[in-house]
């Protein structure tokens, strides 16, 4: 359910303006809306106006960014996104393309003179490569790639092109079994991992290695030929999963080459470096069994770094930043004595240090490494998370920097002085009131600190009475760090009048190991105690109407609420939960990847001499329906195979069958998220009405 290198709201973004369906372009270009902003309130429709910064790209030159900003259109149910260009040094981006079609994967090519980028194309239905000029002029598209590209990297001498394409999958029909059946839809299936994530899987992405001119790619060719083994892969990967050498004689691909139940049960990726000269194959991680991934060579070749997990099918096991001596094989944890991990990170260009993003302490600030002493220093902070980090020096970066008050922007640290070099969005943050966010310490049932995000509304009185949400985190392991989401975003939380406690509860990440990896096998332990002492924390400020509180989370925050409704003493008036796992034995059968519940789970439901699976299986939700007592809305999406929609239809059930007061909402074209605008829009109109009837009196409102 976590994710490897993409944050909640990045992933999101990335999602919904990538242009690569085969709806994503249209004759009419969505630009910028209008939107009225009454008394300064935050809406469902000025949080889906705001602009969307992804993918900043500096220049070789280090003097321009080029980026994607995207917005969505609530009528037409669509999001597009363009690329801009802005001087490092700040000012007013110009905008280099104006299609209706999204452009993405933005790479700077001939010394910065050009750019390249993908952008889906009507003519072959599928996402192509295209050439433009820096100054966006002269666009052309180079590719004609059957399936379409959904990933690419350009060598650094501009001779070739890495790229990945699907692929029909390697289970093939019977011939003779469906030879004289043409208009049926069944699909046999002999494995595990025939579906994945909100797809069935009857394609898999492939590397292709091709010529590149810069006007046409040719020779292309699959160096996974034969191989039933998907890289990038599914469902984040991206060009990460690539690294050129800098003399552009060898490259390094990601892939976890297991299949069916195999794949299922694993996260063992490895790094494979790939020799053009002779075409071999060398598998440079055969001794670790967890993640590696992320691999970038040092300016000088002679080392790569990479992101390494040491703990089989756990999948948020501590970030090692490992660095592989090319010469010699020898591998070194340049991370080994910091309690902490990179989530991303960027060699400077002297490859003397290292500047990365790491949670720590509830945000997500930038530190830079030096490769020989391992010294790290932290070179921007404050109440924001760091994404998307490209190094300067060893003490200057380029990064995206968001907050729980304002979304993306691109700014430039400079040995701890940050300055925003885009404001997409000031217009209309300068026009919302927004709450207080405050961090707060509060006491945890086993003498730990815990670290928490308290948001108060807008125009807060502290001689009133509000209602107050505990926000229960997903992952399990994913941060409560200063993210700012389209879905579950406490700035419109706080503006329809609600006081939010948002704890960073047992099991995430910046907090150390320890902290981390106490959730696993526990599920309804420490963790759930820790939301108690939030919760009771809340209810005891003097401007927190006690009676008036509510519990909502996502995906295993679903899972939170569901376990808090059956063991929560009363301290709850309302409850919402978004693809939550309610049934844990259901789950680990029905979810697509199976290693990440044979981990926290700790096995089977069925192997009664596991103790550890006998105590996760036993704190399932579903034993205690019997104790729920608060009204409960539950929402799901059909595509999501994560956590399929039948575990929230099953509650919705048993709440009826108990006699609850309980409302479900059912998309049947979203997966673990709510994508599309309209739905978006729908989703934060039922999440309050929902709240306010149960929270703020007892009157029903209007649909």
């Amino acid at each position: 359910m976590n994710k490897l290198t993409l944050t909640m709201s990045a992933l999101c973004a990335l999602t919904a303006v990538s242009g690569c369906s085969k709806d994503a372009s249209d004759d009419e270009i969505i630009e910028k809306p209008n939107v009225e902003i009454v008394n300064g309130m935050l809406t469902p429709e000025v949080l889906e106006a705001f602009g969307r910064v992804s993918s900043a790209v500096v220049s070789p030159d280090g003097k321009e960014v080029a980026f994607t900003l995207g917005y969505e259109n609530i009528e037409k149910n669509k999001s597009n996104s363009e690329i801009y260009l802005v001087s490092t040094e700040g000012g007013e981006p110009r905008r280099l393309t104006k299609t209706a079609a999204s452009e993405s994967n933005i790479q700077w090519i001939e010394d910065g003179k050009k750019i390249a980028y993908l952008r889906y194309d009507k003519e072959t239905e599928a996402t192509q490569l295209f050439v433009m000029n820096s100054d966006g002029s002269d666009q052309k598209k180079i590719s004609d790639v059957k399936n379409g590209i959904e990933c690419f990297v350009i060598s650094p001498d501009g001779k070739k092109i890495i790229y990945a394409s699907p692929i029909d999958d390697f289970n093939k029909k019977d011939e003779e079994l469906f030879k004289d059946l043409p208009n049926t839809t069944g699909r046999v299936v002999d494995d595990l991992m025939y579906k994945h994530w909100d797809e069935w899987v009857t394609q898999i992405p492939h590397p292709f290695l091709a010529d590149f001119n810069g006007s046409a790619l040719e020779n292309a060719k699959d160096i996974m030929e034969g191989e039933p083994f998907e890289c990038p892969m599914r469902p984040f990967g991206g060009a990460e999963s690539f690294a050129w050498a800098p003399d552009s004689k060898s490259l390094v691909y990601v892939s976890r080459k297991k299949k069916g139940m195999d794949y299922a049960f694993s996260t063992d990726s490895n790094l494979y470096l790939y020799t053009l000269e002779d075409g071999k194959t060398e598998d440079l991680t055969p001794d670790n069994f967890g993640y590696d991934t992320d691999p970038i060579f040092s300016p000088d070749g002679k080392t790569l770094a990479y992101l390494s997990m040491e703990t089989p099918m756990y999948e948020s096991d501590k970030k090692r930043l490992t660095l592989l001596d090319m010469a010699t094989r020898q591998k070194r944890d340049l991370t080994e004595n910091w309690d902490y991990w990179p989530e991303q990170f960027s060699w400077a260009p002297d490859g003397k240090a290292i500047v990365f993003t790491a949670y720590y302490q509830g945000t997500a600030p930038l530190f830079s490494i030096d490769v020989n002493s391992a010294e790290i220093k932290t070179i921007a902070d404050g109440i924001c998370d760091y994404v998307n980090v490209t190094a300067l020096s060893a003490t200057k970066a380029v990064a995206l920097r968001h907050s729980m008050q304002a979304p993306n922007e691109i700014c430039l640290a400079d040995n701890g002085n940050v300055k925003d070099i885009t404001a997409v969005n000031k217009d209309l943050i300068d026009q919302l009131k927004l709450g207080e966010v405050k961090k707060v310490i509060v006491p945890t049932t086993d003498g730990k600190e815990m670290v928490c995000w308290e948001i108060l509304p807008p125009d807060f009185d502290p001689n009133k009475k509000y209602p107050a949400i505990l926000y229960c985190q997903g992952g399990p392991q994913q941060a409560v760090s200063q993210f700012w989401s389209y879905r579950w975003n406490f700035m419109i939380m706080a503006a329809n009048g609600y006081v939010i406690i948002a704890p960073n509860r047992r099991g995430l990440p910046g907090f150390g190991t320890e902290w981390n990896q106490q959730i696993s096998k526990d599920y309804g332990g420490q963790n759930m105690k820790d939301y108690f002492s939030a919760t009771d924390y809340i209810k005891g400020q003097p401007y927190v109407n006690a009676d008036k509180v509510g519990a909502i989370g996502a995906s295993y925050g679903g899972f939170s609420v569901y376990w808090l409704a059956g063991h929560n003493d009363g301290r709850f008036a309302a409850l919402i939960a978004h693809a939550g796992i309610f049934n844990m034995e259901a789950q680990y059968l029905e979810t697509e990847e199976s290693f990440f519940a044979e981990y926290d789970m700790g096995g089977p439901w069925w192997d009664k001499s596991n103790a550890a699976a006998q105590n996760t299986f036993a704190n399932s939700p579903h034993h205690f329906v019997n104790n729920w007592t608060a009204p409960m809305l539950i929402t799901v999406g059909e595509l999501d195979y994560r956590i399929l929609a039948s575990q929230g239809m099953q509650a919705f059930n048993a709440a009826k069958m108990h006699g609850l007061e309980a409302e479900m909402l059912v998309f049947p074209d979203e997966n673990h998220w709510v994508l599309k605008p309209q739905n978006a829009i729908l989703w934060q109109r039922v999440f309050f009405r929902f709240l306010d009837k149960y929270l703020k009196d007892n009157t029903p409102k209007d649909n």
